[in-house]
């Protein structure tokens, strides 16, 4: 139960008490509402799929970049940075929740609940904050085709720093005293007070909602359409051009793709946000509250598949792979054919060189 802003009581949390604080604490605040048992087990399973995959992925993805030299560019260097946030998020924050669903309750205490909160806001504003550098790093590329091209990573590394320094600069402030963390939804996670309705923690919830999720959004909404003008208007300087049409079409399917699982993954967490914040006290039962965390977290698994998988560098890698594969294969096959014909010769006192023919 989350109380005024000097109070917190953790219902879910075993062996903590309730702190309360003289003429703080709210009166009649009722302990919130809790799923059921089938209800823990559905998120337990969602969670464990979702830290899975997140996992495997993301480290696929680094692996990736670790192996093939070719993929070590400036502008890569950022969704390296997405997938370090997201692989934390998968070891630091998704165990932790999984483990407090299959039990119906948070398992770590009040400082645990603080911690998580902390992490998986600070990884996730990571996420979305190098999204849009990204984004903006994609335009500029596009307008000056130079960039693409250059080995200079100053401008990803500065990037890569701002990024993880905006995310600490708005997840610092709870832990100083403008608003705080404590339990989300049905108790099993932990996050930004969303419910207490006090000056100091409706203005935090105001800025964070501004600047970590619209304010990336917008710039990412104004550099894919920059983007996608900028291709429209080369294709018409070059209307037979079918690597243009190609490229056109590639892109559009890469940006509609990215803003559309933008929105569904960090959207309904916004709006839900802001409903526990401006709306009635337990609007939301248990399982709306539940499940846009778990869109949010969902993200970790579409990132890799969105802004690496889909990157035209790791299709040609993979394309390479198979031709080279394809190769290898017809030379052992040819070397086989030759030592089968040379072992039926063997018997004869000269083998005719049309027995050695090669197709």
């Amino acid at each position: 139960m989350i109380l005024s802003n000097g109070t917190l009581s953790c219902v879910h949390c075993p062996g903590i008490a309730a702190v309360t604080v003289g003429a703080a604490e709210v009166a009649g605040s009722l302990p919130p509402a809790t799923l059921s048992p089938t209800g823990h087990v559905v998120v337990a399973v969602c969670l464990g799929f979702i830290g899975t995959f997140g996992f495997l992925s993301n480290l696929l993805v680094l692996a990736l970049f670790c192996r093939y030299r070719a993929l070590r560019t400036p502008m890569n260097l950022l969704l390296v940075s997405i997938s370090v946030s997201d692989l934390m998020v998968s070891v630091l924050g998704t165990p932790f929740s999984f483990a407090a669903s299959t039990r119906g309750r948070w398992l770590i205490g009040r400082a645990g609940c603080v911690w998580y909160g902390f992490i998986n806001a600070c990884l996730g504003i990571v996420s979305l904050i190098s999204l849009a550098v990204l984004s903006y790093e994609r335009y500029c590329t596009m307008i000056s085709p130079t960039l693409a091209n250059s080995r200079n990573f100053r401008p990803a590394l500065g990037g890569i720093c701002f990024s993880w320094l905006y995310s600490i600069a708005w997840t610092v402030p709870p832990l100083l005293g403008w608003s705080k963390y404590g339990p989300e939804g049905p108790g099993t996670t932990c996050s930004v007070d969303w419910k207490t309705q006090t000056p100091n923690n409706v203005s935090y919830i105001v800025c964070l909602f501004t600047f970590c999720l619209v304010l990336p959004f917008s710039i990412i909404l104004y550099s894919y359409s920059k983007l996608m003008l900028a291709i429209r208007k080369t294709g018409k300087s070059n209307v037979l051009s079918v690597v243009t049409r190609h490229r056109e079409q590639r892109v559009l399917l890469m940006v509609v793709t990215m803003v559309i699982c933008y929105l569904v993954c960090w959207l309904p967490y916004g709006v839900a946000a802001l409903l526990s914040t401006f709306g009635p006290r337990d609007v939301l039962p248990p399982e709306a509250s539940i499940t846009p965390s778990l869109l949010a977290k969902f993200s970790t698994v579409v990132n890799p598949f969105i802004y690496i998988f889909m990157n035209k560098q790791v299709s040609v890698i993979q394309e390479l792979q198979t031709v080279v594969g394809h190769i290898l294969t017809n030379h052992h096959l040819r070397k086989t054919e030759m030592k089968n014909v040379y072992h039926r010769g063997r018997g004869h006192k000269h083998v005719m060189v049309s027995d050695l023919r090669v197709t």
